[in-house]
């Protein structure tokens, strides 16, 4: 929507004003290539392609066509709003090009993902014939639309004519080249080009610190083995270079961790310092609208995944700015430690308090809150913000609301969002419609929306193959899991993971084919995990198969020797059998490791109000009727389908 006080005040621009004297009055009439200019930038801040039409209608009207300001801004502007067409015959029809439009052309090029074209101009810049020469800035525009492109060969090509210009060794250039290598995945070329640099800039530390944040590996990746990030870092302080805001937010999102981790504690560690860093070197947080609230939202983020979500609230409420980012990391950080009310408090809050408007990676967070708490109202009532909104065709809000829906029992909403809203479909939508469609035993149409995503070209991942997998062994649907498990191994090359194997394992269990469970695990290929002799546990036990089961529970306490779970499982499938001298042996061991079973949870929202329970839980003030009830429910279901008393308890419990 246009700001008009912006509008009125840019009117003040083309109106001709009076400057009065006793002796005389002068009319100063303000140049209408100025009032242009503005009104293309007010154009791009609001979003508005119809101003940016009518503005080169106007530059047309006052023949300012050939003005190199107007016609670079034009460019801008058009391919802003991805209409790099009109930028190109805003380009032809200039008579005269400098460097710095064909660098906007280049630019933009590149941003709507036109490579060829980009190409052609760089080219023809290059040959210095019919465009200008390239400068400085064409080179480091060029490796970032190489970087995106993917093609490090056609980098070379183009780093090979940045040093026959004589840019070899220009810092800049330098530090676009060596983004460009770690986008490709060359590290080693990358830092070759860094130790050859004659001067490194706090841009070039930051430029190798964050691709190595991006690779996200530390041991994995070889040619980084000799040259670790924290080395990296002690590196850019030992020449003297401090920490910027770009470089704290960079380190920030690599001290993100879990509990189970083996760093956990270095990486909390690592975050706190930079914390302290932030607070000593005048980064702080707290310096009204001019503060950093990116580094804000960083520390949120970084204290939230460590589980210090308290530690992330005292940094969100010591900040005097709080924009629509800074909550939505609150928000996330929540969510993260499923403190799902208060996740939906904030949410609330920011609009009652602050009249801050949710953007739609606040609605993507917060609806997994509305999956655990608020239920499929919840979901609605985001999902009608976002309608509202316009926001209802976003491919990652669409994804989010199809496992929503899927998820809060609504698989009808579910696929009304994937065929009607979804427009743009990519791998995550159809795993999300696909897992939701086995996660209600509808397997069948789970395979045929598979076999539909092959034949529209998309090529399947490990997630969207698990669901699948998972959906024809709720199924049954042994024959279709063979043929997909067959099919992305061979076909896509695929390589098989512990989830994948362990659907296949569940899936043999389940239709009694034990002996072909047990020697799928034999045959697969990789080193069975929890999950898959957990699988064949159930399996084997289901069907009696004891001494199957004991040779799955061995496995899986010598891969699992602190999981409880496995231990109270064999127990409860022992004591099934009466095998009582079984249940003792397992709960002695259970007494001599230490181990105790942490009860389960469940919960049920009901008019807005969360209700949790736990196993032989008294602490609910109506847990007395609940007993009742499910006494009465065990009863109902220890009697046969066909009793005439079963239709008559039934009855008597829905009254």
């Amino acid at each position: 929507m246009i700001n008009f006080s912006k509008i009125s005040a840019l009117k003040s621009h083309v109106k001709t004003t009076l400057s009065s004297s006793p002796f005389h009055a002068v009319a100063t009439e303000v140049d209408p290539s100025i009032s242009l200019l503005k009104l293309l930038e007010l154009s791009v801040e609001t979003h508005s392609l119809k101003h940016t039409h009518q503005s080169h209608a106007r530059a047309h009207r006052l023949g300012l066509t050939q003005n190199p300001l107007i016609a670079q801004k034009l460019i801008f502007s058009f391919c802003q709003f991805r209409r790099p067409c009109d930028a190109q015959l805003v380009f032809d029809s200039l008579l005269v090009k400098n460097t710095h439009i064909c660098n906007t052309l280049l630019s933009g090029y590149g941003k709507n993902q036109f490579f060829q074209e980009s190409f052609e101009i760089f080219k023809d810049m290059c040959d210095g014939s019919t465009l200008p020469s390239a400068d400085d800035f064409t080179f480091s525009v060029m490796f970032k639309i190489v970087g995106d492109f993917g093609n490090v060969l056609y980098g070379k090509m183009v780093q090979g004519r940045s040093v026959k210009n004589g840019l070899g060794l220009d810092t800049v250039v330098g530090n676009s080249l060596m983004s460009m290598y770690e986008r490709c995945g060359c590290f080693t070329d990358a830092l070759k080009v860094f130790d050859e640099m004659p001067l490194r800039t706090a841009s070039s530390w930051n430029a190798l610190i964050s691709g190595y944040a991006k690779a996200n590996v530390e041991s994995e990746n070889n040619s980084f083995c000799r040259f670790r990030l924290w080395d990296i870092v002690k590196g850019m302080q030992n020449e003297g270079l401090k920490f910027d805001a770009f470089t704290v937010s960079t380190l920030l999102s690599l001290c993100g961790g879990n509990a189970a981790s083996d760093d956990f504690r270095n990486k909390l560690g690592h975050g706190r310092e930079l914390h302290s860093y932030i607070i000593k070197n005048g980064l702080d947080l707290s310096f009204g609208k001019d503060g950093d609230v990116h580094l804000g939202c960083c520390l949120i983020d970084m204290y939230s995944k460590n589980t210090k979500v308290d530690a992330g609230r005292r940094v969100f409420d010591r900040l005097n700015y709080k924009n629509v980012f800074s909550w939505t990391a609150m928000i996330n950080g929540y969510v993260l430690s499923r403190e799902f009310d208060e996740a939906l408090f904030l949410f609330c809050e920011m609009q009652r308090r602050d009249g801050i408007t949710p953007n739609k990676v606040s609605l993507v967070n917060i609806l997994p809150a509305c999956t655990s708490n608020a239920g499929l109202t919840g979901g609605k009532q985001i999902h009608g913000f976002a309608v509202r909104r316009e926001l209802n065709h976003d491919s990652f809000l669409c994804n989010a609301l199809i496992d929503t829906y899927s998820k809060c029992g609504s698989l009808s909403y579910a696929t009304r969002v994937f065929e009607y809203e979804c427009i743009s479909k990519d791998a995550i939508s159809w795993s999300s419609i696909i897992c939701g469609h086995g996660l209600h035993g509808q397997g069948q149409h789970a395979v045929i929306l598979f076999d539909k995503m092959l034949q529209n070209g998309i090529k399947p991942d490990t997630t969207v193959v698990v669901g699948v997998l998972s959906a024809c062994c709720r199924s049954g649907l042994i024959n279709d899991g063979m043929r997909i498990y067959d099919s992305v191994v061979h076909n896509y090359k695929i390589k098989p993971t512990v989830e994948m194997c362990a659907c296949m394992v569940d899936m043999f269990g389940r239709a009694g084919q034990l002996d072909k469970a047990l020697d799928f695990i034999q045959n697969m290929g990789i080193e069975p995990g929890g999950s898959i002799w957990g699988a064949l546990l159930s399996a084997s036990a289901i069907h009696g198969n004891s001494e199957m089961q004991e040779l799955a529970y061995k496995c899986l306490v010598e891969l699992e020797p602190g999981n409880s779970s496995n231990y109270v499982s064999f127990s409860n499938l022992c004591a099934a059998s009466r095998r009582w001298d079984v249940v003792a042996d397992v709960r002695k061991d259970m007494r001599k490791r230490g181990l105790r079973k942490v009860p389960g949870c469940s919960w049920i929202n009901i008019n807005s109000a969360t209700h949790s329970f736990y196993v032989a839980d008294m602490s609910h003030q109506c847990s007395d009727s609940i007993y009742v009830m499910l006494d009465e429910l065990v009863s109902a279901m220890k009697l046969p389908s066909y009793s005439p008393d079963f239709v008559y308890l039934v009855e008597a419990i829905s009254n």
